[in-house]
């Protein structure tokens, strides 16, 4: 009898363990991540990959989840019960700079118990920009002078042969001549997000007395809020390109440009290999992210026997493992079980 009570007595602490256990991840939910699925802006230079931008994942107390990049990161996250900052970012921006668009988003997600909560995170440009236009008068007229860009978060100088757009965080960003050691305010703008403002700086009537007339080119003045299909770089045929996650969504259509990262290979009925060596030459697979490692997040590529075969396939160029890639193809219901491209007639590499 006395065993007997024991053992009772012994399983009371595991079962009260079991309970909390239970009830620790009865509170965590599910948080996925991903950008608008095949949308990028409208720029006037190239788009960075979404791959590389820097994503963070912040609980209410300013504790990080995730710091490093996209693609590296998980497809789903389990996470407490409780609301979380989830921040992209295509680069890191905190001075004035040419040539520096950055793109992103910033959301905040309530995570619920047993739940999944999908953020879609945007890419819109985050900071300002300003490009002048300095006419040949004015640079008769003051060959000695210097025009200044200057905000709170620094300064920069603009030559008088210049032609790329300064970037600022948005905000306040006053345009400056120097001359003879003496600073001259030109012209004044509250920049917001998005904005990339054209300005033409000339002489005006009063030239002989020093007059300088400041011009907004509205037509060059413009938002990034336009949106083109696919994001490639090979023109209107690429810019219509699907995403896996839309190609998934079109099958049976033909001669269609498809766009991923070529995550693994060696396919078969159940499963396929995302690790080097591979040992098939006759496919591989695509996923958005370079860092997917679920089959079925994917999309099946079948090589068939010839040139982009010969260039694609990872036996011989297991260099190309996450490397970016459009195909032009059919749409298939399925290939080796996922959705998949097949009788491929062109492919471009990025």
């Amino acid at each position: 009898m006395k065993k007997v009570i024991l053992s009772f007595l012994a399983a009371i602490p595991l079962m009260a363990s079991c309970d909390s256990l239970m009830q620790t991840f009865g509170r965590q939910g599910i948080l996925q991540v991903r950008f608008a699925e095949g949308t990028v802006p409208s720029t006037r230079s190239a788009f960075p990959d979404t791959n590389d931008f820097i994503l963070t994942i912040a609980d209410s107390k300013g504790n990080f989840i995730y710091d490093g990049p996209y693609g590296a990161s998980k497809d789903s996250f389990p996470l407490d019960e409780g609301t979380y900052t989830v921040t992209a970012r295509s680069s890191d921006f905190k001075e004035p700079q040419f040539d520096a668009p950055q793109y992103g988003d910033s959301q905040v997600a309530t995570i619920k118990a047993g739940k999944t909560t999908v953020v879609t995170l945007a890419c819109v440009q985050l900071n300002s920009g300003i490009r002048l236009r300095v006419a040949p008068g004015f640079i008769e007229a003051f060959p000695h002078s210097a025009l200044i860009l200057k905000a709170s978060s620094g300064t920069l100088l603009y030559s008088y042969t210049e032609k790329r757009i300064a970037y600022f965080e948005p905000g306040t960003v006053n345009l400056l001549m120097s001359e003879g050691g003496q600073d001259k305010t030109l012209f004044t703008r509250r920049l917001e997000p998005q904005q990339v403002l054209t300005l033409g700086v000339n002489i005006g009537a009063d030239a002989a007395n020093g007059g300088v007339q400041i011009q907004v080119d509205t037509t060059r003045n413009w938002l990034d809020e336009e949106f083109t299909v696919g994001g490639g770089g090979g023109g209107d045929a690429l810019d219509k390109a699907l995403s896996v996650p839309e190609a998934k969504e079109h099958t049976g259509e033909q001669d269609v440009w498809v766009y991923g990262y070529i995550v693994g290979g060696d396919l078969s009925s159940s499963k396929c290999s995302f690790v080097k060596p591979f040992s098939s030459r006759t496919n591989i697979v695509l996923a958005a992210k370079s860092s997917c490692r679920d089959k079925q997040q994917c999309m099946s590529v079948q090589l068939a026997k010839g040139d982009i075969r010969d260039d694609l396939n990872l036996v011989d160029h297991p260099e190309l493992l996450g490397r970016q890639v459009f195909l032009l193809g059919d749409i298939v219901e399925s290939y080796y079980g996922i959705p998949g491209v097949q009788n491929i007639s062109e492919y471009r590499l990025k």
